[in-house]
């Protein structure tokens, strides 16, 4: 038996625009240059740690009270845009894997460190797939921990070199490895170099890929 585990962000759907106007405007009232090549350092990290190093970038302390604030204020915002999301925002090719999974009975979880993984999925039309949802708010360590994996990896009933990862982000390539699964990247290969596979996106994923990991026998990947 092999289990899929997968990232949300920039793997199912592409919220990370969504993140990156929501942490800009934030930014921008507090007079941070704040770029999208700055965004990319925020991915797969959790919310409190991203506003810590957006301060840092402006050389901002701040009380905890403020901090919470803008913490509050930042999700708010990008509550607004998904908010307004549908199907459509999935990302190509992903329910062809995911229903080629789900005709294989093969079990499936989201390991996010969103703590809104769960709203999104149903906004488009996913949730049924997934027999675990392990987001920001069931863990308290964040990727590159593995503590997300690993749980998720629990909640489907498997051992973690069972389990495979589709991630986009090198902190959650770094916790798939550090606990013991396959690691697939999505996006750039230089990147995501530490991962065992990396493709594109999945539309450069085969079907006969995705029928070899099942038929491959079970192993530690660290």
């Amino acid at each position: 038996m092999k289990g899929f585990i997968f990232d949300l962000d920039g793997v199912i759907v592409d919220t990370a625009k969504y993140h990156y106007l929501a942490w800009k405007h934030l930014a921008d009232q507090l007079g941070i240059a704040f770029t999208e090549e700055d965004n990319e350092r925020f991915k797969g990290v959790s919310r409190r740690r991203c506003l810590e190093m957006l301060l840092e970038m402006g050389g901002l302390q701040v009380s905890q009270t403020q901090f919470d604030t803008w913490l509050l204020e930042k999700n708010e915002d990008y509550l607004s845009y998904i908010a307004r999301m549908d199907a459509s925002e999935i990302l190509p090719d992903v329910p062809k894997v995911l229903k080629y999974l789900r005709e294989r009975g093969v079990p499936m979880a989201l390991g996010s460190a969103s703590k809104n993984a769960g709203p999104i999925l149903e906004k488009v039309g996913l949730s049924s797939y997934f027999k675990a949802v392990i987001d920001g708010n069931k863990v308290v360590k964040a990727k590159p921990d593995p503590q997300v994996f690993l749980l998720a990896a629990e909640r489907l009933g498997l051992a973690p070199r069972q389990c495979v990862v589709f991630e986009d982000a090198q902190a959650g390539i770094a916790a798939a490895n550090a606990a013991g699964m396959f690691s697939i990247g999505i996006g750039q290969a230089d990147v995501l170099s530490e991962a065992c596979q990396v493709f594109g996106d999945f539309t450069e994923i085969e079907i006969s890929f995705i029928d070899r990991l099942l038929s491959t026998e079970p192993k530690t990947y660290q």
